[in-house]
């Protein structure tokens, strides 16, 4: 099926288009120009704009739109009293990142901030391996721990690109009300949006360890991200360090 938006109305060749000529874009000659100082305050220009709203669409540009609005999934509507709620096919937003060699994911509901690196200050007799510390974030102080050490990850191997890679460390804030982490990680990719049937079992050997933290596997670019169980995360580092 076309994609209409790939097809772009076609414009009529009698279309005044004088900004390009004598207008801002064009030589500047257009002697109106002493008096609306730019052509986006010109009557011409405001008449142009709205025969190309008001023109008629090209053959068959709505049954196209009408087909592809067709095939967007949607569940089904519940009625409650006097209100028709719609359930969209389910769909989850998440924020991607790299620690060490594997890539990772939370959902973005939980996450606060993301930020440049910054000083972690160890707590004497209480920071370790998995509780790093505490870091200054907009003048709020929080607790700052290792997902790598939480989730036994091996560090990345010694390459090339190690210090470039460094460029790309940041400091991650999630969580919900007064309960929020900060974690260190080495790379973040991004927001990425995925249906719940994209979400693939755990392989056996993730889901029988001792803490199984990854909720499901989806793919991106590539890549096998293991999603996060944000609520046994967080339940553990409270009751771990807390």
């Amino acid at each position: 099926m076309t994609n209409p938006w790939s097809e772009p109305l076609t414009v009529e060749s009698s279309l005044n288009d004088c900004w390009n000529q004598i207008g801002v874009m064009g030589d500047r000659s257009c002697g109106q120009l002493a008096t609306v100082i730019h052509c986006y305050e010109c009557p011409v220009y405001a008449e142009a704009g709205d025969s190309l709203l008001e023109r008629e669409p090209p053959l068959n540009y709505l049954d196209e739109w009408l087909n592809i609005l067709a095939e967007t999934p949607v569940d089904h509507e519940d009625v409650e009293g006097d209100e028709i709620v719609i359930h969209r096919a389910e769909a989850i937003s998440v924020m991607i990142f790299r620690l060490g060699n594997e890539r990772l994911a939370l959902p973005v509901r939980i996450l606060q901030e993301v930020t440049p690196p910054c000083v972690i200050q160890p707590l004497p007799h209480r920071s370790n391996e998995l509780f790093l510390g505490l870091v200054n974030i907009r003048g709020e102080t929080l607790l700052c721990a290792s997902l790598s050490h939480l989730l036994n990850l091996e560090p990345a191997k010694e390459t090339s690109s190690t210090v470039t890679s460094a460029n790309a460390k940041r400091m991650m804030m999630a969580g919900q009300g007064n309960d929020k982490w900060v974690f260190p990680v080495d790379e973040v990719h991004g927001v990425y949006r995925f249906h719940l049937n994209e979400l693939r079992d755990a392989p056996i050997v993730i889901t029988k360890a001792t803490e199984a933290y990854t909720q499901g596997i989806i793919h991106w670019h590539g890549n096998q991200v293991n999603y996060l169980d944000s609520e046994l995360l967080f339940y553990t580092l409270n009751h771990k360090i807390l």
